[in-house]
């Protein structure tokens, strides 16, 4: 099983790293297009071309630098807080890191084969120091975990509004947080609500979070 895990951790780095190398070629290439199209604007003296150009080529740079620090930064990443009651119950939660560029297209994949619904998100939170805030609350709550034996198995019976708590007494300051989950596809598969709505393509998960927290590095 821990060979198994370890495989798994590898492929997903290596993922990783070709996510970022796509998306910084594609950054790269739209900055030598835009970069071109300012020189036209300037050439020809048009004065709203090169303000629109200048704009977009900041946006450009931007991007491309939060890139290449992602890259050059193990530690940074989403730590998420996601739970499926369809499939563990109501008091239990997911708390994991992912270093993707989509944070959701993480969550996703759990949620596609493994498990019979997909996960409801409370949380996806951006930190410099992802490591260091999922390990915080994988302390806080080790006496939780569903697995002792697997440590990355890193299910935990604690309802969303304990990791909430957690998160506010380590001065992580949460700007918007989902305490009650949608789990739309299970309310619907028991009856709760109307079934004929739901499109099994439809996306459930809900809105990405962002918050800031002062010990560690979130911005």
């Amino acid at each position: 099983a821990a060979e198994r895990e370890h495989r798994a951790q590898l492929r997903e780095e290596a993922r990783v790293a070709r996510e970022l190398e796509r998306e910084m070629k594609k950054l790269a290439d739209n900055q030598q297009m835009i970069e071109s199209a300012l020189a036209a604007a300037r050439a020809n003296g048009d004065e709203k071309a090169i303000e629109l150009a200048e704009a977009k080529l900041a946006e450009v740079q931007k991007h491309l630098e939060d890139v290449n620090a992602r890259a050059a930064n193990a530690r940074m990443g989403h730590v998420y807080v996601i739970s499926n009651i369809g499939a563990f119950g109501p008091q239990v939660v997911k708390i994991g890191m992912t270093r993707r560029l989509e944070p959701m297209d993480r969550v996703r994949e759990l949620g596609d084969a493994s498990v019979p619904f997909r996960f409801d998100v409370h949380a996806m939170i951006f930190s410099e120091d992802a490591v260091g805030l999922e390990t915080m609350l994988h302390n806080r709550f080790e006496d939780y975990r569903v697995n002792r034996i697997n440590a990355h198995r890193e299910f935990f019976r604690v309802s969303p509004e304990q990791v909430l708590d957690a998160l506010k007494d380590s001065k992580v300051v949460v700007k918007s947080y989902v305490l009650e989950p949608e789990a739309t596809e299970f309310r619907a598969s028991i009856g709760q609500i109307d079934a004929s709505s739901i499109s099994p393509t439809d996306d459930l998960l809900n809105e990405d979070i962002d918050t800031e927290n002062g010990d560690n590095g979130d911005e």
